[in-house]
């Protein structure tokens, strides 16, 4: 014979009274269980952007810091001259001419005079130059950094490298000079013993692209490359 529900009333209403009340507490727990679950998703958001925020703020502060400590670039300059005194430079009187054919300079390297028609396109060269075409070079600004091949070494020649822009600048060998540098514009001229020495970085200041010379301005490109020519 099947077993029916209670017939107490009474008995009956309690059950479905703590069936309701066991509901609403697991109901209350769930949704109690996804509160803490939707806070801890905000808080973790919140970090992230506060991180985020935080290593944003850092990158631009190391941007900002190399920007400000960065070492000024050796080979900036300001074009024309100032009438800066420079221990030890010589400066001459050496005329312009176009000729054909070799010179014979008072000046080795030479630092100005006769030259031929077309001018060394500015830039750095692991090869001696022609000095004629070096020449007319100075006639439009340009400075020449010569050295010694033998005087001085590949480190030093960096170095020199370095000191000069990228225009109006010829760098070039020069075998056989009484000294191991020397840098040499339109009349005037400084020989050095070091590659170190911060005259050559004082001369290319004072004379480099200087309005004293025969054609300021000029070009210094597309005219001559000369052997060995690097950059």
């Amino acid at each position: 014979m099947a077993q029916g529900r209670s017939g107490n009333p009474a008995k009956r209403a309690e059950h479905e009274q703590t069936t309701k009340q066991r509901r609403e507490e697991r109901r209350q727990e769930k949704l109690a269980e996804y509160q803490r679950q939707l806070a801890r998703s905000r808080r973790t958001k919140k970090f992230a952007w506060i991180g985020g925020s935080v290593a944003a703020v850092a990158v631009i502060a190391a941007i900002v810091t190399l920007y400000v400590t960065a070492p000024e670039p050796l080979n900036d300059y300001s074009a024309g001259s100032s009438g800066a005194a420079i221990e030890g430079v010589e400066t001459f009187n050496n005329e312009t001419e176009h000729v054909e054919g070799t010179v014979d300079y008072p000046q080795s390297p030479p630092a100005g005079g006769p030259h031929n028609a077309y001018w060394l396109n500015c830039g750095v060269y692991s090869e001696p130059q022609t000095n004629e075409n070096a020449v007319h070079s100075l006639e439009h600004g340009a400075v020449w950094l010569t050295y010694d091949p033998e005087q001085v070494s590949e480190e030093d020649v960096e170095l020199l490298e370095s000191y000069a822009p990228s225009s109006y600048s010829i760098l070039s060998p020069y075998p056989g000079m009484d000294t191991p540098i020397a840098v040499s514009a339109w009349n005037a001229q400084l020989k050095v013993d070091s590659a170190n020495d911060e005259r050559i970085r004082d001369f290319y200041e004072e004379y480099w692209r200087s309005g004293d010379v025969p054609e300021p301005g000029a070009l210094c490109s597309g005219a001559v490359d000369g052997p060995g020519k690097v950059s």
